[in-house]
């Protein structure tokens, strides 16, 4: 997968210039298998092989919304830890928000796991429509409004999801 991705991971670090990452779930967190990192990127805790809670980031929260509803029981039931003000433990809330992530493809976290950053992250797909990874751009959180990030990252996942064998 990290191979089939790097090319647009590189395309989308080419566009932003701000983090980019590529994650797989292990249990109830994201694993990151690549990051990329500018000079002038916002500060972030991750890194390849570093693993960050679902609830947390905006990879774990696509990754959380395409798992199965157990993990979700299993993240509740564990007690989600609350990193940051922004971070969403509740279980009808989160569950609500999993729903909207689903239903538009995208998640958008605002200082969720780090302050003053914000993080659009989408689903990449394999052959048969499983969702296996997610990918996203994470940068100062005052950029959220700049639509070209959610747009290049959906763009990403999708050439890489193609090239995995999914067909929309």
């Amino acid at each position: 997968m990290r191979q089939i991705a790097l090319p647009f991971l590189e395309d989308l670090y080419e566009v932003t210039h701000e983090n980019v990452h590529l994650a797989v779930r292990d249990g109830l967190n994201a694993l990151y298998l690549e990051r990329f990192a500018g000079p002038d990127s916002v500060d972030v805790v991750s890194g390849v092989g570093v693993e960050l809670p679902l609830h947390t980031t905006g990879v774990g929260l696509v990754l959380l919304a395409h798992a199965p509803i157990a993990v979700f029981d299993e993240l509740i039931a564990s007690g989600p830890e609350k990193l940051m003000p922004s971070t969403m433990t509740d279980a009808d809330a989160l569950r609500s928000r999993l729903a909207g992530i689903r239903a538009s493809g995208m998640a958008v976290s605002i200082n969720e796991m780090s302050p003053d950053t914000f993080s659009a992250a989408a689903p990449v797909h394999n052959g048969s429509t499983r969702v296996v990874a997610a990918i996203s751009v994470v940068a100062h959180a005052e950029r959220v409004i700049d639509p070209n990030f959610q747009l290049s990252v959906r763009l990403a996942a999708r050439g890489i999801s193609r090239s995995l064998g999914w067909r929309s």
